[in-house]
């Protein structure tokens, strides 16, 4: 019996901050030191091509999003980690699902819809402006990721179920029209608890859209000046102020030990500065992340290296989706192809 193959990816579309470390890589990095299962992870390369056309740009997030996860604890000897552009298997895949994929289906995919009605929002006159086939085709070549490597179970957020959901539906549909000859693997997805959502400097959800976010990895120096750039109000230095109203109150809580946070809850009663509460906030991150951080500007100094470890995940990994092909190839009748 083989074990379940348990799949994480990531999109590599902007620089990682504070929040993705709460809300995603610490909770994923917690589910993969499971080892009762064979874990994948990777990173979505040619997803992000949707919208990143900047070639160093592009090429700059990729290192960028490697070296975070691994400099934050993902083990390559434990986990198959590798690049999406490095499994080909997965492309000739989406195109063969691509021809069973009802349009309607496509029509349907929420990021395709939500393009959709903001176009129809600013009274575009072509609601389709602005998107190319690649975000429209995204949900294929996601089901494509899944299906290569047998996938059992998709670690995501419930904003992310519909994509294992017309994965499914995709696999399915194969084996209704092939499936005396060779089947591919039923996904199915698993919600991740709700990860706790932090605010940014402005108060608003941290987001790389916003603006508004503590990057994960900097130097020193720029992490305290984004830290005192966190948005208070003018309550005077020594007056009493309210947890429960407090923004950097809640950045504190997600990195905090109970003790900690119970502490400075007691200044908050007492009177504590905004300046003397930021300062503890950047103390904390600062312990947490220099590890890391040291770590982190390594692997980008060394991005061969990078490029090592991603290239050896997909050497291990890619046997896995050329027999696949091999027997989808089959079923489809190109079994002459090898």
């Amino acid at each position: 019996m083989r074990k379940k193959t348990v799949l994480t990816g990531i999109k590599p579309t902007g620089i990682p901050h504070i929040g993705n470390y709460v809300g995603a890589i610490k909770p994923a990095l917690a589910f993969l030191e499971n080892d009762e299962f064979e874990r994948m992870f990777f990173i979505a390369d040619y997803h992000a091509i949707t919208a990143i056309n900047d070639r160093k740009l592009f090429n700059d997030l990729c290192y960028e999003i490697a070296a975070t996860w691994l400099a934050c604890g993902l083990d390559p000897e434990k986990v198959l980690f590798y690049r999406q552009s490095d499994i080909p298997e997965t492309f000739e895949l989406s195109w063969l699902l691509s021809c069973l994929t009802a349009k309607g289906l496509m029509n349907r995919a929420h990021a395709y819809k939500a393009s959709v009605d903001k176009n129809r929002e600013n009274n575009a006159g072509d609601l389709d402006a602005g998107i190319n086939m690649g975000l429209y085709n995204y949900p294929i070549l996601m089901a494509a990721d899944i299906l290569i490597f047998h996938t059992d179970i998709v670690p995501v957020g419930s904003d992310q179920v519909q994509h294992v959901e017309i994965a499914r539906d995709l696999a399915q549909r194969f084996n209704h029209i092939y499936g005396k000859t060779y089947k591919l693997t039923l996904p199915r997805h698993m919600i991740q608890e709700e990860s706790m959502c932090i605010p940014g400097l402005d108060g608003r959800k941290m987001s790389k859209s916003y603006g508004n976010v503590i990057p994960l990895f900097d130097t020193q120096k720029k992490l305290r000046k984004a830290v005192f750039r966190i948005k208070t109000d003018s309550t005077p230095p020594d007056a009493p102020k309210d947890p429960a109203k407090s923004d950097l109150f809640d950045i504190y809580c997600a990195f905090a030990t109970p003790e900690q946070i119970e502490s400075m809850k007691t200044q908050y009663a007492e009177g504590i500065s905004w300046a003397d509460a930021k300062q503890q906030l950047f103390d904390i991150l600062d312990d947490l992340l220099a590890e890391p951080r040291e770590k982190y500007f390594e692997l980008m100094s060394d991005k061969k290296g990078i490029d090592d470890l991603l290239l050896a995940g997909a050497a291990k990994a890619r046997p896995k989706a050329q027999e696949l092909i091999r027997g989808v190839r089959d079923a489809i009748g190109q079994g002459w192809i090898k």
